[in-house]
């Protein structure tokens, strides 16, 4: 059985069909977000993960309970 694109990390999966008007950028305080995901990491600046991750729209969980 093949793996679908759902089964590669997304470096690996082709580039999704473009429709008109649909690409998004990151406000400011997402960037932001981004930056701190980074920084707690370890990393100078944000990858494809941190990225997608303040994209989506997730929220981590506090760690102070």
């Amino acid at each position: 059985m093949a793996p679908t694109s759902k089964d590669k990390p997304p470096w690996k999966r082709p580039n999704p069909k473009k429709k008109a008007g649909t690409q998004k950028t990151l406000t400011d305080s997402q960037k932001a977000r981004a930056r701190e995901a980074a920084r707690k990491a370890g990393r100078p600046y944000p990858n494809l993960i941190d990225n997608m991750r303040v994209a989506a729209g997730r929220k981590s969980k506090s760690r102070d309970g």
